[in-house]
Order: structure tokens, then sequence, then C-alpha cells
């Protein structure tokens, strides 16, 4: 049996909108986990770091439809999506419900962004890993958004495999902070909530279990912060986007701008300031476990026609399985 199991990071998929309102009284600024600021009756949307959370552009929101209607995949794990309901409004309006089956738990993230799974096939247990913690700071939530873990099912109910989906730290430093310090402390919690999904997956997973982690990881495969989570249990993961091919080639650098990428395993693509050349880097990662390194038939990646990315600045990635 073919499944094919992709990962996307949807950049934003957000429903705020701005609006205006006559009000009698002003309300609580914190409503339903919203924040809400008041000028002369008119109400904005909750704001993020001083700036106001927009709803994704329609011509973005159009083109990532698209390549994922391209892709065709059969379960797709999405990332930085706001909530469950604009994940079915998306799939019902922009994907003419092409996934039957929708999943997402409101995560941790102070920007209300978390992961969630589209899906041809039934889907069993989803089991959210939101409230874990970390030795090394065992009062906070290790995770920002979550760790995913969704039983996929056959027609008749039996269980495929179970896939994780999971979106890590960033390497953002907000303006003000010592970008040092802050690049360290973004990079120890990279590999705390490393740690935290190779103890949870050894503790959920038997040795010869089937099962698919996927996720924006913020990070290369080959990262040293990233290591402990590639053994699990004693078995190590299988990088299946080692060897994926690209749908198109990628657009050429601008003159004096660099070569371009190395290779065709890349996602995301960087634009330093300066005089610095774009960097290309694999942060979107299908890790297999080795039962289901046999199944392994084929791994794609859907490049971007524009530098900037074509309504994201990721590219989606897939892997085609026999089951």
């Amino acid at each position: 049996m073919p499944i094919s199991i992709g990962t996307f990071n949807l950049n934003n998929l957000f429903s705020r909108y701005n609006f205006q309102a006559e009000i009698a009284a002003l309300p609580p600024h914190e409503a339903g986990g919203i924040e809400l600021t008041f000028s002369q009756g008119d109400v904005q949307a909750r704001t993020f770091m001083g700036r106001l959370v927009k709803a994704k552009k329609p011509g973005d929101t159009a083109q990532i439809a698209q390549r994922i209607r391209t892709m065709d995949v059969d379960v797709l794990a999405v990332q930085e999506v706001e909530h469950i309901e604009i994940l079915r409004s998306f799939n019902r309006d922009h994907l003419g419900g092409l996934y039957p089956h929708v999943a997402l738990i409101e995560g941790n993230d102070p920007r209300m962004i978390d992961v969630g799974v589209l899906s041809r096939l039934p889907l069993g247990p989803i089991v959210s890993h939101q409230c874990a913690t970390h030795p090394d700071a065992p009062e906070l939530r290790v995770f920002g958004r979550d760790l995913l873990g969704v039983r996929i099912l056959d027609a008749r109910g039996d269980k495929l495999l179970t896939l994780y989906n999971t979106h890590l730290k960033s390497h953002f430093v907000p303006a003000g902070e010592d970008p040092v310090e802050g690049a360290a402390r973004a990079n120890a919690r990279r590999r705390r909530q490393a740690e935290t999904i190779a103890r949870i997956l050894s503790a959920e997973e038997r040795r010869g279990s089937r099962f698919v982690l996927v996720g924006d990881m913020n990070d290369p495969p080959d990262s040293p912060d990233l290591a402990p989570m590639l053994l699990v249990d004693g078995d190590p993961l299988h990088n299946a986007l080692a060897g994926a091919v690209e749908t198109r080639a990628p657009k050429p650098e601008t003159p004096g701008q660099g070569p371009g990428p190395a290779n065709a395993q890349w996602t995301h693509r960087f634009n330093p300031p300066g005089a610095a050349p774009p960097v290309y880097e694999l942060f979107d990662h299908i890790w297999l476990s080795r039962a289901l390194v046999p199944s392994l038939r084929s791994a794609h990646i859907d490049r971007r026609t524009k530098h900037g990315g074509d309504g994201s600045d990721h590219d989606p990635a897939w892997v085609v399985l026999d089951l």
C-alpha cells in the first residue's frame, strides 16, 4: 500500500482581522487569550511584540493551497497555523475538502501558531505533548508549540504508523537582546526540545514500531543541537530527505549574490543583511523509524519559483512509502 507523507510550514496561516465597533464599555484587555487595544471606538486584533498580527494575504494563501494540491499527499503535517477552525476553513475553501480528517491541538506559542495534520486516511488517537518539561527547567513547558502525535489508520481502522509533528525553537533573537547570548539561549532551548522528543518517543514507541517524525526543526539534520533527537530507544532515525529530488530547479541567484544552493536538500533560504550570500538549509525534516526504512520509495521537495518563497518562506517536502 503506497502512502505519501509531507510537511509544510504554511507561514502564519492566521485568521486575524482589523475591525471597527461601537462599544458602550471596555471589555477586559485579555479576551479569550487575545490581547485587545482600544482607541476611540476602534478595536484592533491581537499584537505580538508591538506589531499587529494580520490574516495571511489572499494571494499567499492561494499559492500555498496550489502547492498542496500539486503535492497531493495522503497525509500532510503543517506548522504555523493559528487554530483548527482556520485549518478546516482553509481545507474547505482553498483545497476543496481534499482532506476529510483534520487534527490540531492548541499549543503554547505566544503568537498562537500551532502544528496540525491534514489527512485523507482515517486518524486514530491524537496526543498532545505540550505540557512536557525538561529537567534543566522543570517549571517551564519545553515546547513552544507542541509535539503532536497522530495515529494514521488504513480503511479498515488498523494502524499503519504514528506521525509526530513539531516546530522547534527558531534562531530569532528579539531586538535589544545581546545577539550572542540570545542565539545561545535559542540553541539550548532547541537542544532541550530534541532531548525531550527522544525521551517521549523512546517511551511511546517500542523497537520495531513504525513511526515518522516530521516538522520545522529550524536547524539542518547535522546540527549538534538536534543530535539527541535522532536516537530513539537506542535505534537511529533515518533522514528520509537525504536523497530528495526537486520538482524544479531553483531560481538562479542574482549575480554577485553567491553560487546558490550546493545541492537539492534544502527547504529554507535565509538572505542575511550585508554582502553575505544567501544560506540554503534543510529546516523541514522527515525522519523514519528503522522499521519504515525498507518502505521508502522516493523523497521530494517542491521548489519555490521566487527567492522569497511562493506563499511561504519554506518549501514543502514529502516521501512515498510502500506499506
